[in-house]
């Protein structure tokens, strides 16, 4: 007699595991460590030491346990800065949930060791290699000094301020009407003439030069008043 409660009991524990299981629901716990390995991946090979830093979930959200979420970054998002991660489960329940979270990368970024003049050559010793955030500074910073150096600035920059690629110019090596060196560039020769330069170009920048026998061609501008032409 005392078996059939017991047994009854048993059938009754057995039964509602499957509702227990179900009132859990997805583990947060889960869901940022889902984030956090998608984001590991994705800044992989980025340069300097990536930090990633998921955020909380809300622990008032209930959604049905997953056994296979997948993360994923929205169209225009990257593992850079402040994003946000995308969390969907496809099966046995269908849902989305999206997480904050920052990416941040600690690496080397080049500033200015003196007060920069506009138009004036940059040479080594007035630059400096810093250390910050990259995520936290624009996206076209200078990370190596010879990225800068021979460049010159659009503007004039002050002593410490990061020095940004889209606001540095090259250097003029060839003038509009100047008289260029003219070298033709081959396999196993190479053919020097004089020229007439028809335009203003830095050097690795092609510029058309008028040859003395009146011909116009393109060729590499070149320090030095020189212009290569390669066949």
């Amino acid at each position: 007699m005392r078996t059939l409660p017991l047994a009854l009991a048993s059938l009754i524990l057995l039964a509602g595991l499957p509702v227990a299981q179900a009132a859990a629901g997805m583990d947060p716990a889960v869901l940022r460590s889902t984030v956090d390995t998608f984001l590991q991946v994705q800044s992989a090979g980025l340069p300097g030491k990536v930090t990633v830093t998921v955020g909380t979930v809300d622990p008032r959200m209930k959604l049905a346990a997953c056994p296979a979420p997948e993360a994923f970054l929205m169209p225009g998002s990257k593992a850079w800065g402040k994003t946000s991660v995308g969390v969907r489960c496809a099966a046995p329940a269908q849902w989305t949930v999206y997480i904050q979270a920052n990416v941040s990368v600690l690496g080397n970024y080049i500033a200015a060791a003196t007060p920069l003049s506009q138009g004036q050559p940059i040479t080594d010793a007035q630059l400096a290699t810093m250390q910050g955030d990259l995520t936290t500074l624009p996206a076209s910073i200078a990370t190596d000094k010879a990225q800068v150096v021979g460049r010159s600035s659009n503007v004039s920059i002050s002593a410490g301020t990061p020095l940004r690629l889209d606001t540095l110019r090259s250097q003029t090596v060839v003038l509009n009407g100047q008289m260029v060196k003219l070298v033709a560039l081959g396999a196993g020769f190479r053919i020097a003439s004089d020229g007439k330069a028809l335009g203003n170009a830095s050097d690795g920048q092609v510029v058309l030069v008028r040859t003395q026998a009146g011909r116009s061609v393109s060729g590499i501008a070149r320090a030095g008043g020189q212009v290569e032409v390669a066949f």
